[in-house]
């Protein structure tokens, strides 16, 4: 009985070992998170001076709510992309200003986040800020909606300029009126930058960087963002006066999913 029961707890205790390390490996392999490349940095790294306004981190974005991967409030680019932005507000601090980023890598899961909530054509709540002239089964489309972004590729970013000193702007707060995004600068929602004629984001033809409707300080605004970006090898994206990718993109074919946190890029470098 003795050198029987010594087997069974032997028997017991080989099973409970292999369980636990079952459980452990599942646990590890559940939280694997795909990596960035050593060649991903946190802009503020490179540059502490440029604005964040990481607008998916927030509820104050065209869905109404934190976008999935976004688990800080965190720039993250290629090294040149960030490198070229450190030369362009070099350039602008001299004049004044400085660069405001809404956006720069994004995951595939916050792509696929957007594509969900555009096929769901009952969610409107943000309707009346950011598109309050498109009909939202219009949205693929028209293009304001794919599924796929050049920002997965860690090339590409989402910014505006800002006058110096950077004055302060009030936080969003779910529910509050909402205003069209092409409203004049002083009803739309407050953003400390300058007025570039639509707010960020605004899916709208008047949004175009060089749509001929936009004259005067506004263009001249929109001019300054492009013409310092081109410059140091951006290249803008015609529909939307905000959005840069700096060529030659390091991962021109490649769209990553790893989330939007200091841990994916720290300690890498």
């Amino acid at each position: 009985m003795t050198r029987l029961s010594t087997a069974v707890r032997a028997l017991v205790t080989a099973l409970a070992t292999l369980l636990a390390a079952t459980t452990a490996a599942g646990t590890a392999r559940a939280g694997t998170e795909p990596e960035a490349p050593d060649d991903f940095v946190a802009l503020r790294d490179v540059d502490r001076t440029i604005i964040e306004d990481m607008r998916y981190f927030t509820p104050h974005n065209f869905v109404g709510e934190r976008i999935d991967g976004y688990r800080q409030p965190l720039c993250i680019l290629t090294r040149p992309a960030a490198e070229a932005l450190h030369k362009a507000q070099t350039k602008l601090l001299r004049q004044g200003y400085s660069l405001k980023v809404y956006d720069c890598y994004r995951p595939q899961r916050a792509v696929d986040h957007f594509v969900r909530w555009a096929k769901d054509l009952d969610d409107q709540a943000m309707k009346a800020e950011f598109y309050p002239d498109v009909d939202k089964s219009r949205l693929f489309a028209d293009g304001y909606i794919a599924e796929k972004s050049g920002h997965s590729r860690g090339s590409t970013v989402d910014l505006t300029v800002v006058r110096l000193p950077a004055k302060p702007t009030r936080p969003y707060h779910p529910g509050q009126p909402l205003v069209p995004c092409y409203a004049p600068q002083d009803e739309r929602f407050p953003d400390n930058s300058v007025d570039m004629g639509t707010g960020y984001d605004c899916f709208d033809t008047l949004s175009h960087t060089l749509d001929p409707r936009v004259q005067g300080e506004q263009r001249a605004n929109r001019l300054l963002l492009k013409g310092t970006l081109e410059n140091l090898g951006f290249v803008n994206l015609t529909e939307e006066w905000w959005h840069f990718t700096f060529k030659p993109e390091p991962y021109p074919d490649t769209f990553f999913d790893f989330p939007v946190s200091a841990g994916s890029v720290t300690g890498r470098h």
